[in-house]
């Protein structure tokens, strides 16, 4: 036994490692449910609320209002501010999301011109929903971050949060800024989540911190923007709205959880970025989408109950195309 074990060792290993491979994968797709279950339950408590106690939609549409001015843009800052860009060692990681960042937002901005599936697609719906094929959300991005590289992985998901939430915010607004004939100019100005991820980006760039007193307060604003953002969402959430623009929804999601993934697993090569660089991109690449997209909608006056559903069902997507960047592609 021990002369055939010393014949023939690749032959143990051979069926060592893939169970190993196996499990590691099982394990995975587990902490993905894991770590995005919050998230969805957060979702399906504000829609029970809202549909079955006296917490109807007026409490909520003070929600959102409280959410959009308020905590959402100091939970932005946080995000931005709290760890320092170190600008000359990510210069690679910067364009790479950036230049994934602009081809998500013009693959979403060319689906009503595309020559099959755009006949199908309204114009109006497609303004407010075009956002979530390339937002992204940073709670769950920086918790991912920090369990695949540790510190590291959260300093390079920091530097993407940094320069690519003002480019996705930007982008966000412009579609319905321009479809309801509004002033572009005057509605980045306005816009609290603009403001809020542009004044941390500047604050962060001038070597700025929180001081350590305020820390704690900043800290539980940002975990009650998240909560209360997410059962907004669910409160707001109709599951029928998403039959009104089935095409819209498909195309857009297609190009979340899986162009996405694409492009980032290219522009990884093309950048050289190192291994901790590429998987850090393709995470960010594959996360669900940020559930402010109902929040801007909503308060922008576009159909935010349609939103809302994209929103959650991102968020289930999350859970297939976070081990389909990480597993297959990385």
């Amino acid at each position: 036994m021990a002369r055939s074990d010393q014949c023939h060792p690749t032959g143990i290993y051979l069926v060592w490692f893939p169970c190993r491979l196996r499990q590691g994968c099982y394990s995975r797709q587990v902490n993905y449910a894991q770590l995005l279950f919050p998230d969805f339950s957060l979702i399906l408590c504000g829609y029970l609320v809202c549909r079955h106690t006296a917490l109807n939609r007026t409490v909520w549409e003070q929600v959102e209002t409280l959410v959009y001015y308020f905590l959402f843009p100091v939970l932005l800052f946080h995000s931005i501010v709290r760890s320092p860009l170190d600008l000359s060692t990510a210069s690679s990681l910067i364009g790479a999301g950036l230049a994934m960042g602009v081809s998500g937002i013009a693959l979403a901005y060319a689906l009503p011109w595309l020559p099959v599936i755009g006949r199908h697609i309204d114009a109006r719906q497609h303004a407010g929903s075009a956002q979530v094929a390339f937002r992204f959300n940073s709670f769950i991005g920086l918790a991912l971050a920090e369990r695949l590289a540790g510190p590291e992985g959260l300093l390079l998901i920091a530097v993407l949060i940094g320069f690519c939430v003002p480019l996705f915010n930007v982008g966000a607004v412009w579609p319905m800024a321009r479809h309801s004939q509004r002033h572009f100019g005057r509605e980045l100005l306005r816009n609290p989540l603009i403001i809020g991820t542009v004044s941390g980006l500047l604050a962060n760039v001038v070597g700025f911190q929180i001081p350590v007193w305020m820390e704690p307060t900043i800290s539980r604003i940002g975990a009650a923007s998240l909560a209360l953002g997410l059962m907004a969402a669910g409160a707001g959430l109709q599951f029928s709205s998403l039959a009104r623009a089935k095409t819209l929804a498909v195309a857009t999601l297609a190009i979340r959880h899986f162009f996405l993934p694409l492009i980032a697993f290219g522009l990884s090569r093309a950048f050289g970025l190192s291994s901790a660089q590429t998987t850090i991109l393709l995470a960010f690449s594959a996360l669900p989408t940020a559930s402010s997209c109902y929040v801007l909608a909503a308060r922008m006056g576009y159909d935010g109950a349609y939103v809302a559903g994209l929103v959650t069902v991102s968020t289930l997507l999350g859970m297939a195309s976070l081990p389909f960047a990480l597993g297959v592609l990385r």
